[in-house]
């Protein structure tokens, strides 16, 4: 087939060709209508493509619910060397393809064992990965191969997605480089026309079908097939999707009886395989062998087959004709041909397709049916393919007679798709509960799985159907309904909108009454399990105080720091754990889960595990005052967040606090823009206090005392459930510089009955400090010189030097010159090493003031690399292979390798063994 225009297409498609060759990878997503020539453009990329490794695969829509389908034909050619995988990766990928039982592998570590594989063919030979139809690519599948897309960089490889121009599209594919496929322009598409028609056609007729086909190959090409084209042709351009099928189907139904069923057959079965496709018409028909074969050659005469299709792709020329076919005939006919697909299909090496053609046979429900279906599920399930076993059981449900029954399988359906990542299948499938009749306990494990869902979208009334749910529940599945409070409270404190009627003291309220307190049963916080701790001690934090939350959340971080804890049921109240640990100012806590979550995550592949874990390293490393190992965190968290697809709006600027901390006014004011944003309801979330509490800092360290505490104000005015407490200390700053005492005293003594609670050394030093700002000059020294005691043990260098830095100035104050340099230099040092350029600018004008020129410092080597450059050479200096370094970041050892040397060329070393010595501690 000759291609006609896409020149500017061709060319880009063909960068990327010349720069795998280079050693450097690519990715772009084409997108455009039906017939607009997405596959041309890939057949030719294909076709031109030489010296390259090609596997390529098609998205079949009545495959799209079976589980890692599409990436395990994308696979096929390297299957043979998984052998050579890291053990965990190999493992996920045999699950996931039922090679071997065991547990749901995490399909991001099916992503980098894919990216893994792919990358050492492309050692070989660069290598191609074509993806056509994506929108019709198993979810499981399109997660993986979008992972792979984000995370190539230095591997050869060239990954080209074409996907239908749509709104129900998967966002999977959001954000990769995109190129948008136009019309054709009147030029190419005369081209393309004559030579349809052998350049035998009236002008007059041809600039008629132009103009119908509003600059659509594929239109161009059925419109040749009658150059007697009438009046009306297609009508306006947005209904050409729809126009084609018509014709298609007029074209079918012209066709003999036998190439007709021939081509259902093709169009019932997802692989269109030939030899299946073969036996289920003799099947259905008993005809004979030679017939069979001229029926096959009619439709390819036609056009509407291919003669010889690439593995892995559909047999006909084009999906339209598949869902012509397929949707143009009858019920009866349809349920024929799958009973014959399913007679004919190995019911043992090919279960689920042969339960699935069982299923689709069936008019009406079936009990046995059904249960296969349901077995299927559970497959699907052990194999991580969470949307292949919602299908599964929603076509279960509907084969199932009794309504409590259907009921709970369409919930299992439910859960399956929001652990499938598909909140909005999620809530199709509930409203098929609501609809039917059943106990008040279904309802209400319906509303939870609503409330999650609206908690994935970021609707309003999650924490509402959530809270309604454990009322419920409580009463029926105690466990369950625990579950849905800690839910409800992990909603309050980060949807975007919670909604009237609920908020975060509604949930803790019913808590109280709902939930035993594990701390008063037998055996207390030692036989309590973390999320009953954390339940507990964040009820009490929202609707008592501190205090009375202190044993309790001391006793979840004692629980989530126990051997093995970041395997168990902890990890999926990670988040909460985390917090718990910043409100108890607990660093230690809070730095060693986050490193032992992070490292767990990463064997395991856990990517939102990682997610969270690298979250709490970033603040616990600005809290610590590392601030350029913060920024390799944070970098890192919005890696992952942008390879599992997350909206960039929420996930990236969750790094406020590191800008603020290093001064940057710019992009500190833009994150607290978009955090107020999206998160407008007061007190608002733990993400509108992280911004508030990072403006508070950017004021405090720019000596803009009345801006600080207007920021700070809300902790006093609209006392937020979580992470108030990071402003409090700042906000007794600001409102003593302004010379607002009140305002200082209500903030001090929020701080005291926080700070007793927690007591740690964190936070008994915050409470002198401030104590000190307010205590009259007898009282003052003792209390500045007793936080820096309570700091000294401590990592904590912000805290260490912002105590130098208000000690300094007290003392500078008091004429104390001698004394001032000594804690101002110490704080302009301590700020200046760790990039803090605000609080070191205003350490170095309280020290110029008593007549001390302060020295400046240059930036560290590791300025000049990259957050990810960083994370590697770190790596790499510990003596971590390059295969290792890749499996904890989530690249391939191609990208090691060529970090590594950057690496090398920026810092001026030869060798692994000379990067400790180049590397700041």
């Amino acid at each position: 087939m000759i291609l006609r225009g896409r020149q500017a297409e061709r060319d880009r498609i063909q960068r990327l060709l010349n720069d795998a060759h280079e050693g450097m990878s690519g990715v772009l997503v084409l997108r455009g209508d039906a017939g607009i020539g997405k596959t041309a453009l890939l057949d030719h990329t294909v076709a031109s493509t030489s010296g390259m490794h090609v596997t390529r695969v098609a998205g079949i829509e009545a495959e799209q619910e079976l589980g890692f389908a599409a990436v395990h034909r994308i696979l096929l050619p390297f299957l043979g060397n998984r052998s050579r995988l890291p053990a965990p990766q190999r493992a996920s990928l045999e699950t996931a393809f039922g090679m071997v039982g065991g547990s749901a592998p995490d399909r991001f570590l099916v992503g980098l064992a894919v990216l893994t594989l792919l990358a050492e063919a492309a050692r070989e030979r660069p290598l191609l990965m074509v993806c056509d139809d994506a929108q019709w690519v198993d979810r499981e599948s399109l997660d993986v191969l979008a992972f792979v897309g984000r995370r190539l960089h230095a591997d050869s490889i060239v990954a080209l997605f074409a996907l239908r121009d749509d709104s129900t599209n998967p966002p999977m594919l959001t954000g990769l480089p995109e190129l948008r496929l136009s019309a054709l322009p009147q030029r190419d598409a005369l081209a393309l026309l004559r030579d349809c028609v052998d350049d035998r056609i009236d002008q007059v007729v041809a600039e008629r079908i132009i103009s119908a086909a509003a600059g659509n190959p594929l239109a161009l090409r059925e419109l040749a097939r009658s150059p007697s084209f009438g009046e009306g042709g297609f009508g306006e351009p947005l209904a050409i999707e729809r126009h084609l099928e018509a014709r298609f189907l007029r074209r079918v139904h012209e066709l003999p009886a036998l190439t007709r069923m021939v081509l259902l057959a093709a169009a019932a079965d997802a692989t269109g395989a030939r030899h299946l496709v073969h036996r289920a018409v003799v099947h259905r028909a008993g005809a004979a062998n030679d017939d069979i074969a001229e029926a096959f050659e009619q439709a390819e005469r036609e056009d509407l087959l291919i003669s010889r299709p690439i593995p892995g792709t559909s047999p006909f020329r084009h999906p339209l004709i598949r869902s012509a076919v397929y949707g143009g005939a009858s019920r009866a006919e349809r349920r024929a041909m799958h009973a014959s697909l399913a007679a004919v299909t190995d019911a043992h090496a090919e279960r689920d397709r042969h339960v699935w053609h069982l299923a689709a046979a069936t008019d009406g429900p079936d009990d046995q049916v059904a249960a296969a279906l349901h077995n299927c599920a559970e497959r699907a399930r052990d194999n991580g393919g969470y949307l292949a076993q919602a299908a599964f059981l929603q076509r279960a449900a509907e084969l199932t007679d009794d309504p409590v029954r259907r009921s709970a399988r369409l919930l299992e359906a439910c859960a399956a798709a929001l652990m499938g990542g598909a909140p909005h299948r999620s809530e199709e499938l509930l409203e098929m509960v609501t609809a039917a009749p059943g106990p008040a306990v279904l309802g209400a494990h319906a509303d939870r799985l609503r409330g999650l869902a609206h908690v994935v979208l970021g609707k309003d009334g999650a924490v509402r159907l959530l809270l309604d749910a454990a009322r419920v529940l409580s009463q029926h599945d105690p466990r369950a309904g625990r579950d849905a409070l800690l839910e409800a409270i992990d909603a309050a404190m980060v949807v975007p909108r919670i909604g009237n009627g609920a908020s975060a003291r509604h949930v803790a309220d019913a808590t109280l009454t709902l939930s035993d307190d594990p701390l008063d049963t037998d055996g207390g916080a030692d036989s309590a399990s973390v999320a009953d701790l954390l339940l507990a001690g964040h009820t009490r934090l929202i609707a008592v105080g501190h205090r009375q939350a202190a044993p309790a959340l001391r006793a979840a971080l004692a629980a989530m720091r126990l051997p093995g804890a970041e395997y168990g049921g902890a990890v999926r109240w990670s988040l909460l754990g985390m917090i718990a640990a910043v409100e108890m100012w607990d660093i230690d806590a809070l730095g060693e889960c986050g490193r032992r979550y992070a490292d767990a995550a990463r064997r395991h592949g856990a990517l939102r595990m990682l997610q969270i874990s690298a979250h709490a390293n970033a603040t616990s490393e600005v809290f610590r005052g590392n601030l350029a190992t913060a920024e390799t965190h944070f970098s890192e968290f919005k890696d992952i967040a942008d390879a599992t697809g997350a909206d960039s709006r929420f996930s990236h600027p969750t790094d406020v606090m590191l800008h603020a901390w290093r001064g940057d006014e710019a992009r500190t004011l833009a994150a607290v823009r978009a955090q107020q944003e999206l998160y407008p309801e007061l007190p608002g979330g733990i993400q509108v206090q992280l911004a508030r509490a990072a403006l508070v800092v950017l004021e405090l360290g720019r000596r803009r005392y009345p801006q600080a505490q207007a920021a700070a104000q809300a902790v006093l005015d609209d006392v937020p459930p979580h992470c108030g407490g990071l402003t409090l200390p700042d906000l007794v700053e600001a409102a003593i510089r302004n010379g607002d005492d009140a305002v200082a005293g209500r903030a001090l003594d929020l701080l005291r009955d926080r700070a007793a609670a927690s007591g740690t050394p964190w936070a008994l030093g915050l409470l002198a400090r401030s104590r000190a700002l307010l205590a009259g000059d007898a009282e003052a020294e003792d209390l500045f010189q007793e936080a820096a005691a309570h700091f000294a043990p401590t990592p904590l260098r912000t805290e260490k030097a912002h105590t130098d830095l208000l000690y300094g100035e007290w003392l500078r104050r008091r004429r104390r010159k001698q004394d001032a340099r000594t804690r101002l230099r110490a704080a302009h040092e301590e700020f200046t090493a760790m990039g803090a350029a605000a609080f070191a600018e205003r350490a170095r004008l309280e020290l110029r003031a008593t007549g001390e020129q302060p020295r400046g410092r240059g930036a560290g080597t590791e300025h000049r690399l990259t957050p990810q450059e960083s994370r590697v050479a770190r790596m790499a200096a510990r003596g971590a292979t390059n295969q290792e370094i890749a499996t904890d970041l989530f690249i391939s050892a191609s990208t090691v390798e060529y970090h590594l040397g950057k690496v090398f060329r920026k810092l001026g070393v030869t060798s692994r063994r000379q990067l400790s010595a180049s590397l700041p501690e």
